[in-house]
């Protein structure tokens, strides 16, 4: 079915708001994917902040203008399937390889993160990058740690010095007046 103007607007529109927030992009081939194959991938990509969709090259091309995706913009040819990453920068690698890992009609060809472009192969990559959650608790680990060396080192310290016994002088100034 071919779009009116305004709906081509409308689809510029749509994706370029998305692309202007988004983390990441993948686009892949996507022909002879069956039509419960895309349901599912679709359903996956709700569940997982991907913005999925599929769109004529020239209007991605349009959507891209301005925003760090415009460097694929030669290399959108084909019959393409976008996938931004709008919550994490690695959601849309690890639903793209999820499902080429069943579909192989499903291949990945431009993948785009932080105004660079990369060959395909980098959606294993992008699809190892860790989650939200993954990121922040390592965080809250790599944190941690200069406080637990502290404590162990103040440990050692007090168990060579006594026997790990807290000073007099510590336990007066610790109760109240």
């Amino acid at each position: 079915m071919a779009l009116n103007l305004s709906q081509k607007q409308d689809v510029v529109a749509e994706v370029a708001e998305v692309a202007a927030k988004a983390h990441s992009l993948i686009a892949a081939e996507y022909a002879g994917t069956t039509v419960s194959q895309m349901t599912a991938m679709r359903k996956q990509a709700r569940e997982t902040g991907v913005f999925l969709k599929v769109v004529k090259n020239t209007l991605a091309a349009r959507a891209v203008t301005g925003t760090e995706y415009e460097v694929a913009k030669d290399s959108l040819v084909g019959p393409l399937l976008y996938a931004f990453s709008t919550e994490e920068p690695g959601a849309a690698g690890r639903l793209i390889k999820e499902f080429a890992k069943g579909n192989d009609k499903l291949q990945p060809k431009v993948v785009v993160v932080g105004g660079q472009q990369y060959p395909a192969s980098h959606v294993d990559v992008l699809a190892s990058l860790p989650t939200r959650d993954q990121a922040l608790a390592m965080l809250a680990r790599v944190l941690a740690e200069p406080a637990a060396m502290f404590a162990r080192a103040v440990k050692a310290v007090a168990d060579q010095q006594g026997g790990g016994d807290v000073p007099a002088e510590a336990e007066t100034q610790a109760e109240p007046a």
